[in-house]
């Protein structure tokens, strides 16, 4: 869930503060970035997370391995410092084989069947491990990079340096009145709605980027455009930057392109939908739940199911299949 910094007033109920606060979440130092192994450790210590083709070794009782028992050959990377405990990633080689009763899983897979801290770290490693592999050679000269013990980067002796990529989004959820915009995407992987998302680009700011992503996307026009909490994302190097916006105007037209179909709901007409649970999504829509809705809403790994689906108002939506506005 959402953190809050520890210490700060009583968060307010529907916020990102308030969810998190409700389930006892928050924001701890816990986790230091480190390059280099301080001398109070022994490179046996801490846990490993051994990554080969962008996918994690698991036990096969869904269970991540920890220990040194486990290490591959491989090209290990101190990540940091977790609560105390050395974490590393491993770059396995492709052609090394998991150990008995363990397989690899790749992130998606690995996604919601472990802790919150679990996927998170899984997470970092596959972006370290894959950062360190595709910038092991400059890609200005095509010279050998090496790496820096200060700091994570990979330097080449022309000068040009790498490091690890970040790619920010913005994920929005637009609300008019008692209803949210909600979108089902194509690039989803299960037949849900969820907020709108896009990529920053280059010269815009984060709020201007929340504003042409819903136009493009859907026609409409927003304003009031609010921050709301942050969320790595390891798809493949994202930082998920959440806001929410008011509607100001305009109907409904699909970029058929990315979305399939989108419309207005509120309490009462849901579709599927993701709620709290690890995802940032989730976390916008249930704030927005939590200030309308008048009864909890059943729940399926995650995700909400439609109460009362069958007697429920149809949706006031547009769709590449039923266009009504134009």
């Amino acid at each position: 869930m959402p953190p809050t910094l520890a210490g700060c007033r009583e968060p307010l109920p529907g916020t990102a503060a308030g969810i998190a606060a409700r389930r006892g979440t928050t924001l701890r130092a816990v986790f230091e970035p480190l390059v280099s192994l301080p001398e109070t450790f022994t490179p046996s210590d801490g846990r490993w997370f051994y990554i080969k083709n962008r996918s994690v070794l698991l036990r096969d009782d869904g269970i991540l391995p920890s220990g040194v028992d486990q290490v591959h050959e491989g090209v290990p990377h101190l990540m940091g410092v977790d609560d105390g405990s050395p974490i590393w990633a491993v770059d396995v080689s492709d052609d090394s084989d998991a150990p008995d009763s363990h397989r690899y899983i790749d992130l998606y897979s690995l996604y919601g069947s472990v802790s919150e801290e679990d996927f998170a770290l899984a997470g970092r490693a596959v972006q370290i491990v894959t950062w360190d592999q595709d910038h092991r050679f400059c890609g200005r000269c095509g010279s050998d990079t090496n790496t820096s013990p200060l700091e994570r980067v990979r330097k080449c002796g022309c000068g040009t340096m790498a490091y690890p990529r970040l790619s920010p989004a913005v994920i929005m959820l637009v609300e008019r009145d008692d209803e949210m915009l909600l979108a089902h995407g194509r690039q989803f992987r299960r037949p849900f709605y969820s907020a709108l998302a896009g990529f920053v680009e280059p010269g815009e700011s984060l709020e201007q980027c929340v504003a042409r992503e819903v136009k493009e996307e859907v026609g409409l026009d927003v304003d009031n455009v609010t921050y709301f909490a942050s969320q790595p994302w390891p798809f493949p190097n994202s930082l998920m930057l959440g806001f929410k916006a008011t509607y100001a105007g305009g109907d409904i037209v699909l970029q058929e392109e990315e979305i399939v179909d989108a419309g207005w709901f509120g309490p009462d007409n849901l579709p599927q939908i993701p709620t709290g649970g690890m995802s940032i999504a989730g976390w916008l829509i249930e704030s927005f739940l939590n200030g309308h809705r008048t009864a909890p809403p059943s729940t399926d790994g995650g995700l909400i199911t439609p109460t009362g689906a069958d007697d429920a108002p149809a949706p006031k939506k547009s769709s590449i299949w039923d266009r009504t506005s134009s």
